[in-house]
């Protein structure tokens, strides 16, 4: 049974407020839809992407210990709906919780520049948890179905969970990082079928596509020839950045294998609401690339 005070330090992260500004809209929608009470940290800082520890391993925790402290003046847990920001903070605060035993002078050096900067300590008492966990494990997929009042029915749903979300961290207790079903799950308590196929668990590409744009293409269109060869309708993916390669470069992507491919790829939390019958114009589906009329055509909207 979900509890009617679901409440979280919200974590929107930058694509989300820019390229996939949709992304940010389907959320706000869904949460309130759900009544689930988003407080949003309006002074956190991006998380980097992987890309600070490049140059610094202290700056990626430092920037990111900062973020948790915010969710941890709220005393809430820090709350995502981005696969690679969880990969990212989750990560950090995993190695941070770590540090707290094994290298407590590492702690007092990332509050030290913390306190110089007049923030407050990272304390290693919260959580960082993506939005599809906090359905899955906090909301309850039974709870999730009761408030369906539009099945998906037909709709074949290729997950595609990309490689931050299940691997990134050392322990993840809401699903097997090899053999993941929580996506398939939430597809079958909101009506749809899962689509299996081989892909759906590793990389989009996205991280090579600003140095090795050829191979970034060719994966993505290998993963969405893929899905779309198992019967697919849709792709369905709980990370903007993997959105991004996936469906904005698409036609970049039809380009650099030399056929058409054309299969929309929705937001995790576009594909629920719909289930809960909010507008599509509301969860920003006019604004993808490859357009999601077919599926919303497919369920009679």
């Amino acid at each position: 049974m979900a509890s009617p005070t679901l409440k979280y330090a919200y974590f929107p992260g930058c694509v989300a407020q820019g390229a996939c500004r949709e992304l940010y809209q389907s959320t706000a929608a869904l949460t309130q839809a759900l009544g689930i009470e988003l407080i949003e940290l309006k002074k956190a800082a991006c998380c980097g992407s992987g890309t600070y520890k490049e140059d610094s391993q202290l700056l990626e925790d430092t920037v990111n210990a900062r973020n948790i402290a915010l969710a941890e003046e709220l005393n809430l847990p820090l709350l995502t709906h981005c696969s690679t920001c969880q990969g990212v903070i989750g990560h950090v605060d995993e190695r941070l919780k770590d540090s707290q035993q094994s290298n407590p002078a590492y702690i007092e050096q990332v509050n030290g520049l913390l306190k110089k900067e007049g923030c407050s300590p990272y304390q290693g008492n919260t959580e960082v948890k993506h939005l599809l966990w906090a359905l899955v494990a906090d909301y309850g997929l039974e709870e999730l179905q009761n408030r369906v009042s539009r099945k998906l029915a037909g709709l074949k749903c290729a997950a595609f969970y990309g490689c931050y979300l299940l691997r990134a961290q050392t322990h993840i207790p809401y699903d097997d990082p090899l053999q993941p079903e929580s996506m398939e799950n939430v597809f079958r308590a909101v009506g749809a079928t899962p689509v299996y196929y081989r892909g759906r668990t590793q990389c989009c590409g996205w991280p090579l596509s600003s140095y090795a744009t050829t191979q970034s293409f060719k994966m993505a269109g290998l993963h969405i020839q893929e899905a779309l060869d198992a019967g697919a309708d849709c792709m369905v993916t709980p990370c903007p950045l993997c959105h991004l390669n996936l469906d904005s470069r698409q036609p970049e992507v039809e380009k650099t294998i030399g056929h058409k491919l054309g299969l929309p790829v929705l937001h995790l939390p576009q594909l629920i609401s719909l289930a809960l019958g909010i507008s599509p114009k509301q969860l920003g589906l006019d604004r993808h690339i490859v357009s999601t009329h077919p599926v919303l055509e497919k369920l009679g909207f």
